[in-house]
This record gives structure tokens, sequence and C-alpha cells, in this order.
């Protein structure tokens, strides 16, 4: 991570820039600050890309295609900027250091580690799958592993612009060691199968420490790949078979990721594997404040990023808390400016993009993804800028990773007094927010306030706040019965409201769980489940809202539990 340079913009669209994150073939990626407070991907496409109308129109069709895909497994997408120059996108800034970088600290990954591992990102690569895209590129480089399990990144945008307009004909996709034979020998992207030989020659990287198949020029490991065995010399056996058949030369033969899975036979979460929670030791410290070392930065906008830069060098792996998965990245993730390369399944692009390209706004107006935000502001109260109304609900669109526990001390867990794991991403409004939760039979009363905003001689502006109520394990949305697993979902969340609502009184703002609350999930809403469905700890997170459901960050995190 480097410091932001005199010739890079303050801000890109509404984030402001807070460092250099790397140089790739595309362009300049940074790491930026959204209005709300969330740390963002900011990429940012060189000039000189610009110049190709094959490379944006498909740039286009696929930064739609990454807006559709909602997986736990792959970082959203935040913004855009798609009808004219500056072209960009900023995406979930994803934290924790990449395989690539964790092998190389650590060494080979045992047995159990891996096993775990092999199933999270065959998951994950279902997840993707199950949107009819393909990754096309996976390998150890393009696998975060995060707080609440692996991310999958860069889908290759880069490489789909070179194959179209950018590159020598013929080359084929993906990465020389994880590319499937059938890829390098007939020069197709391939589907869900070469997805399934990239994740076993990952998964030999992970085991053994080694390249699947060796090193040197792009041509020698190739084909190695085509023509030659996998190496997975010392590996346990059951999975050397594993790896080996997911690596298979003809994809007929290779398992569907389901086999794939129960071949694994995971019984607990690899979160909870001591050696995959020792890698959060290996990340990057995140800037507080701008890390510009030169001139006062430009106003918002853009101006054409230094093309030599060269990639930023990573921190040295230290010691430090728990909590450095939340402010910890590998550069490596973020080296290439575009972090996707979605593929329908089976082959490039079929049909999709035909016709007219409707992801550009009017003349001179960049297009927005997702949503370009609500209508009608309401005036603001203080005679400030308009404040918009919030969206009617949240979007369970994202992992969370706020877990509350009680007390340890007996005495004081006995009165609900707990504390959540993470700090909330935004500051709350005013002095002092205050929120609690009390549990009466079937029902829990949540409550809320701003200290001491009734001392404002005038009503302060709208500050729209949801509440998301979680139950501890992962809940059956058909059923309402839990999972044996952690939740990492939103969860159950109400209509945003204004907090300062009970100006003046001083009163607590009040909700009522299950009533006031649901899930909203891919257009689908799920009411509240019963509390007696899930005894244990239960989490409250408190969400700012702005006007798009898509859009909102914590303010405040606490629990209760249901006996």
């Amino acid at each position: 991570m480097d410091a932001l340079r005199g010739t890079d913009p303050a801000r890109i669209g509404e984030h402001t820039l807070l460092a250099r994150l790397g140089a790739g073939g595309m362009g300049q990626v940074y790491l930026g600050r959204s209005p709300g407070g969330r740390l963002v991907a900011v990429k940012v496409i060189r000039d000189e890309i610009t110049g190709h109308p094959e490379a944006l129109a498909r740039f286009r069709r696929e930064a739609e295609t990454v807006r559709a895909v909602r997986s736990a497994y792959t970082a959203n997408l935040i913004d855009a900027s798609l009808a004219s120059a500056p072209y960009w996108l900023a995406t979930e800034y994803v934290a924790g250091p990449t395989l690539a970088r964790a092998v190389a600290a650590r060494g080979a990954l045992p047995v159990g580690t891996c096993l775990r591992l092999f199933a999270a990102l065959a998951e994950g690569l279902a997840s993707v799958h199950a949107y009819g895209v393909t990754h096309r590129d996976l390998k150890p480089q393009n696998v975060i592993l995060g707080v609440q399990g692996p991310q999958l990144i860069d889908f290759g945008i880069a490489k789909g612009v070179g194959a179209t307009a950018l590159t020598q004909d013929g080359q084929a996709p993906g990465t020389p060691g994880f590319t499937a034979p059938e890829v390098l020998v007939g020069g197709g992207t391939g589907d869900g199968g070469a997805d399934v030989f990239a994740l076993g020659a990952t998964m030999a990287y992970a085991a053994t420490g080694r390249p699947p198949y060796g090193t040197g020029d792009a041509a020698t490991v190739s084909y190695r790949a085509v023509h030659e065995p996998v190496d997975v010399a010392g590996v346990e056996p059951g999975l050397a078979a594993l790896i080996g058949a997911c690596v298979a030369k003809d994809p007929a033969a290779r398992p569907g990721l389901p086999e794939v899975i129960a071949r694994c036979g995971v019984r607990d979460a690899l979160v909870d594997d001591p050696v995959y929670l020792g890698f959060g030791e290996l990340g990057e410290a995140v800037p507080v404040h701008e890390m510009r070392t030169q001139g006062p930065g430009l106003p918002y906008g853009y101006t054409p990023t230094d093309h030599a830069a060269p990639a930023a060098a990573a921190a040295p792996a230290g010691r430090g808390r728990a909590g450095v998965w939340v402010a910890a990245v590998a550069v490596a993730a973020a080296l290439s400016l575009a972090a996707w390369k979605l593929v329908p399944l089976g082959g490039e692009d079929g049909e999709a993009g035909r016709g007219e390209d409707t992801s550009a706004g009017a003349a001179g107006t960049p297009a927005r993804i997702p949503g370009a935000g609500g209508v009608g502001a309401a005036p603001s109260a203080s005679g400030g800028a308009a404040v918009k109304p919030p969206a009617e609900y949240i979007e369970g669109n994202r992992i969370s990773r706020y877990f509350w526990l009680p007390s340890t001390d007996p005495e004081r867990a006995a009165h609900g007094t707990g504390a959540c794991n993470l700090g909330p991403e935004q500051k709350p409004p005013g002095a002092d927010f205050q929120a609690g939760a009390e549990v009466s039979g079937k029902s829990v009363k949540i409550s809320m306030r701003v200290k001491y905003a009734e001392s404002s001689p005038t009503k302060p502006d709208p500050y729209y706040v949801s509440v998301a109520v979680r139950a501890p394990h992962d809940l059956d949305p058909q059923t309402g019965q839990p999972f044996p697993m952690d939740n990492r979902a939103v969860g159950f969340t109400s209509k945003p409201v204004d907090v300062y609502g009970k100006w003046k009184t001083g009163e607590y703002l009040t909700l009522t769980y299950p009533d006031d609350f649901a899930e909203h999930v891919n257009g689908k809403t799920y009411p509240g489940v019963p509390l007696a469905n899930d005894p244990g700890d239960w989490t409250l997170v408190f969400y700012h809202v702005e006007d798009d459901p898509t859009k909102y960050a914590s303010i405040h995190c606490t629990g209760f539990r249901v006996k």
C-alpha cells in the first residue's frame, strides 16, 4: 500500500481516496472511503483502454453481471461510472491475506485445514455458478482468507478485455498451471469444469506449498498441465486423490462441486480452524487518514494515473490483535484493476450484451451501480443540504461479521451485559447513542435514542436507522429452523426510522421483535422467526440507512440472550 501522489485525484465519484493499492494492466487501484465511512477498492481504467469500444462494451456487460451476483464468497459491486471517462468501479474492500501470501509465509497447510478450505472454495464456486457464470482465473492469488471465510476475487476482466482487443490472438485465458487442459488445447473459455480443475490445482498448492505443475515459462508449465500429473508428493492419500480427481485431464471425469464438498467430509467451521485463524496476523494496516505525501491533491473528479507506478510492496508480517482481519488485505488482491471476469457457463458471451448498451445513462451522465438513489428529498431542518428519504428496507446482501457475546462475569451476564466482537463502521450521531434490548416472553423490546438530542434548540436533520436482529445460527428461510452453523446473514431488519423521531421529549424509540422485523433477500421477504426457534446469544446491529436499500453502515452493536 502506497501513499497517494500529487497527481492522484482526491476523490473518485463520491469516494474519498486514502492510498494506492497498486497498479494493474488496466489501470490504478485505490483504497477509498465511501461517504458513509465504508472502505472500498476503487479501480480506475487507464486512458489508453478507453480507446477500445469493444473492450468498454464488454466491461459494462461484465459490471452488470457482477451487480447481479450476490454471493457470500465474492466482493459486492458498490458503485461504478460506465458512461464516460473516467471509467471506474468501486467494490467492497475485502480484508485478509491471499492464500498465496499465507502459504508463502507459513508453508503448506495441514490436511484438516486443506479439507475445510477445499469445501469452502467449492461452495463459493457453486454459489457463483448458480448465477450462470464462471470464475475462469481461480488461483492462490485470487483467494482472500477473510475473517468469515474465503473470498473469490479478480474474475479477470483484464484478461477478458485482452481476449477481445488488447493481447495477441490465441492467448488462453487464465494462469499457467491453473488453466484446464481443454482451455489450453482448444483455446476456449471453458465452463464450470474448468473452475473445478483450477480448484484442484489451487488446493495442490495449498497442500504442498509448491506450484501444482512446477515452475518455468508459461509454455512449459502449460504443457505439463495438459500432459503430466499434478504434483501432490507427500500429500495425505485421501486429499491427494480428491485433488487428482479435480484436475483430471478429461473434464467429464472431474467431480461436480457438490461431490467435492461431500468428499471433504467437513464437520466444523473453517473460521474455527486454528491454522486458518492464524492467517489474520499476515495483513497490512489500513490508513485511518489520507496517506498523500505530495501536494494537496486534486479536487473532485479525475486526473490520469501514473502508469509507471510500481506495485506496492507487502508490509512485513507481524503479530497483532485479531482485529487485524478488519484492517488488513494483501496488496496482491488488488493489483488487477478489474476484480471480476464473469462469463456465462458454457460459452464466452453468447447473446448477452447484443443490441443497445443500457449500462450508460444520458449523455455525459455516469451510470451508477447499483441504483442512482431515491427522489423527493426532504427539507433540512437546519437549513443545510436536503436529506433524502430512506429506503423502505435494507437488503440482506452482505456477510455480517458482528457477533454479540454476554459478559464472562456471571453477575454482569445475568443483567444482559455483553459486547460485540467488532466496532461500528460509522460514528453514530450526537454525543451518546444509546440502545438496548429487553426480552419478555416471546418478544424483544428494542430501544434507541440519541442522548441530549432534546437539548438542541431545533430538531436535528433526520438520521435514519434500521435495526437488524440475527439469531445465533443460520436459519432455513422456509421453516425458520436453525442449521448447525453460525449465522452470517444481516438478519431480520426493521423499517428505517428517524432516530430523532421523538426529539424534545428525550424518549427512546422502540421496536418489537418479531412483529416489526422481516428479512429482505433477492426480492423476497421472510418474517422474523420465533425466539424459541434458536435459543442462545442473539445479535443486534444498528445501521444508518441511505436512500438505496444496499447502502447502509453499522453505527452500534449489542445483543441479548434467549434461554
